[in-house]
């Protein structure tokens, strides 16, 4: 994703925290799982990463208690992360809890995937790497707790599968159809551009296709900006926001709340009663 170790290292550990913050929950402590070269990477690039990943654990208040290292031909890093839900299940944030009338709240900006192969490719200019790496490297710990105590009862955090397969989940568990704003996502710099000029990861191309399907496309066919956005939606993000569930009064509140402290967040869309043969599907508006 990124050359700096430290860095790297950060990412990781606010892409795994997400998982606990995604269900409601708070995270207590963590492994570290490393798979390192040593053959090929000097063990001070390890040593950064994993301060990298312990100044993220340390902010969200995260012992990490240990871990496991194994020797691999390619760098792996990531985290096993436990946490602690409320004993009242009602107020867990599972993905099967959304309702019709409730609005979605995208809590962070969409393009990681896209950006990230901008910089593989050596095109990603220094703003829009730094950009990403914000993004990246915020913790989802601020906007799961404002979510909570504005109402929310359903929530996915937005990773490998993208938006529009995150939402999918939501969809299929919960029963539902979705409109989705096109217009309205939150992008991060350069990722409409790169895009433009062909940059766009084969795991994104992965998940427009498979939820290809159960798109409904409410614009014309010769609009090229809602099908740019359509391939942004589908982006594999990593350390992606919070796509949030929760009443409109609510998602106004959480999104002027979030974006007070820094967050891009928008209302991206709604959620509707579905026929048997309509659950999942997403209807895009441009």
């Amino acid at each position: 994703m990124v050359d700096d170790p430290e860095t790297f290292g950060r990412i990781a550990a606010a892409n795994a925290l997400s998982d606990v913050y995604a269900m409601g929950g708070r995270p207590l402590w963590a492994l570290n799982l490393v798979f390192f070269p040593d053959d090929r990477l000097p063990l001070t690039v390890l040593r950064d990463i994993m301060r990298g990943s312990s100044q993220a654990c340390a902010e969200a208040g995260v012992a990490v208690v240990g871990g496991h290292t194994v020797r691999n031909g390619d760098l792996k890093f990531g985290l096993a992360v436990t946490g602690m839900l409320e004993p009242d299940a009602r107020r867990s944030l599972a993905n099967t809890r959304a309702m019709p009338g409730q609005q979605l709240v995208l809590t962070k900006a969409l393009g990681t995937g896209i950006v990230a192969s901008a910089i593989k490719k050596g095109v990603a200019t220094p703003a829009q790497v730094d950009a990403a790496v914000r993004s990246m490297t915020r913790l989802n710990g601020e906007a799961a707790h404002a979510a909570r105590r504005l109402g929310a009862t359903a929530c996915t955090d937005v990773t490998g599968f993208g938006l529009l397969g995150h939402l999918s989940n939501i969809l299929e568990g919960s029963r539902l159809r979705a409109e989705l704003e096109l217009e309205r996502l939150p992008l991060l710099p350069g990722a409409l551009e790169h895009l433009g000029a062909g940059i766009y990861p084969g795991g994104s191309k992965a998940n427009l296709s498979h939820v290809e399907g159960r798109l409904r496309r409410a614009h014309a066919s010769t609009n090229n900006r809602a099908f740019a956005l359509t391939h942004i939606a589908a982006d594999a993000q990593t350390s992606g926001g919070l796509l949030v569930a929760m009443p409109p009064d609510g998602a106004e509140r959480l999104v002027e709340a979030l974006r007070s402290s820094g967050h891009p967040a928008a209302i991206v869309g709604e959620l509707a009663r579905a026929d048997a043969d309509e659950v999942g599907v997403i209807e895009l508006r441009a």
